[in-house]
């Protein structure tokens, strides 16, 4: 049975819509971790840390994908919701067109600069010629992999989750596959994780474009187009809370590194990788709700639909808090068998790693309510306060608690500052959500 954006949204029927955005973001998230797996295991401690370390800067730039994606995408909600379907894929391809041209203009640049930018960072010696080898290599397939980042706001909001899922799924696969060939068979070290990454980048953001090119039975399709700066105008700063996440992220990952580096050395960014790669798979499961839920809040925003809006907020809280008990007990219960996983030939690294896996777990009771919270004001296309969630969320909180907690508690107070940034993240979450209530009748 096809769900469309004007139904009636009961609990089962917000899952099976949103499930395909959760296992879509699932798969993207592996990439990375796929990458770690092989890179730690076949090429060693260095390489790991390299990675770790020239990562948040190679997010950074990929993240304006998930901007124009998560702001042109409430925008195009909003436009169908309002029943003006022919301005909706103008504003559709527009946007798909901007993320190209920014994505060839972006691996130019940061082809150019990553060697400054990776001893900026503070690599020296084989860490600085591994960032540049991965760099590079993930770079050239900068525009595929922004617009990956795009089209997974995009498959659901044209009422095909399922599509975007098989896209995800043939990419992860792709990844998977790759990287046993290139690091494990074959022995390319980092630069078969790198090639690999790129390949399965590929096929996530080309694939989809072939798709809506032609004619397809999904509320969008690419085509003629007009430049509209208000329209793009508005998607961007609609969307600048996911860039402003991101940026943030990738920041707050290279203070903590920084940290580490003066707590522990080589140990203490590797095992903060570690923790990095399950975090993402963690975050993916509330990221994927909030992108696959957010074009029906979006769509009923533009309706005028209060009573639905009120409803799926409602539902959509509760659905949060059971994945975040279940995603705290599988972060506490699985802490030692991936720890052994990436890091288990190394008896000091595997210690250092599992403490903090089981401090860093705690976070995940409750990241999730801030995640929504933010991604529904998106939705509800109100950049300043999403923004505003995301920026006290992954800068100023986690900023704070980083520089202030492991002078109380050493290396623990590195750990435990992220889970009091995401305690503090939902009470501003939550005062927010009430405080809108009114005007937005939810």
């Amino acid at each position: 049975m096809k769900i469309q954006l004007s139904d009636h949204f009961t609990y089962k029927k917000l899952l099976r819509f949103t499930l395909p955005s959760i296992v879509m973001m699932i798969f993207t998230s592996i990439y990375s971790v796929i990458d770690g797996f092989f890179v730690s295991n076949f090429a060693g401690k260095t390489p790991f840390a390299a990675v770790n370390l020239i990562m948040p800067f190679l997010m950074i730039i990929g993240s304006v994908g998930f901007m124009f994606g998560a702001g042109g995408g409430a925008l195009i909600a909003k436009t169908l919701g309002e029943g003006k379907k022919e301005k909706a894929n103008e504003i559709f391809s527009l946007i798909v067109y901007t993320v190209l041209g920014c994505g060839v203009v972006f691996a130019l640049l940061g082809i150019a600069f990553l060697r400054p930018i990776a001893v900026l960072l503070g690599a020296e010696g084989e860490m600085l010629t591994n960032c540049v080898i991965y760099g590079r290599i993930i770079l050239l397939a900068l525009p595929a992999f922004m617009l990956q980042y795009a089209f997974q706001s995009f498959f659901s909001l044209a009422e095909k989750p399922q599509y975007g899922l098989v896209v995800t799924v043939a990419a992860g696969v792709t990844n998977i596959v790759l990287d046993a060939l290139f690091v494990a068979v074959l022995r390319w070290g980092l630069i078969g994780a790198a090639a690999a990454t790129a390949f399965s980048q590929a096929v996530g953001g080309v694939v989809p474009l072939f798709y809506f090119f032609r004619r397809n039975e999904s509320l969008l399709r690419l085509g003629k187009t007009r430049l509209d700066g208000k329209a793009l105008l508005h998607a961007s700063f609609n969307g600048v809370s996911e860039l402003l996440s991101n940026i943030s992220f990738s920041f707050v990952a290279i203070l903590y590194n920084a940290q580490l580096m003066s707590y522990a050395g080589e140990n203490g960014v590797a095992a903060y990788g570690v923790l990095m790669y399950v975090s993402m798979i963690f975050a993916a499961v509330f990221i994927g709700y909030s992108m696959g839920s957010a074009p029906v809040t979006g769509y009923h925003y533009g309706a005028e639909n209060h009573a639905e809006l009120k409803s799926i907020l409602r539902k959509s809280l509760g659905i949060i808090s059971i994945f975040s008990v279940a995603m705290f007990a599988l972060g506490e219960g699985l802490a030692y068998p991936l720890t052994r996983l990436f890091v288990g030939y190394d008896k000091a690294l595997m210690e250092l790693t599992l403490r903090g896996f089981v401090l860093f777990s705690f976070s995940f009771l409750f990241f999730g309510i801030s995640i929504y919270g933010s991604s529904f004001f998106t939705a509800l296309n109100n950049g300043p306060v999403s923004a505003l969630i995301s920026f006290l969320r992954t800068m100023v909180f986690q900023v704070a608690a980083v520089l202030l907690l492991p002078r109380i508690w050493d290396i623990d107070g590195i750990w435990l500052s992220i889970v009091a940034a995401e305690v503090m993240a939902v009470l501003v979450t939550a005062a927010l959500l009430v405080l809108k209530r009114k005007k937005y009748h939810y």
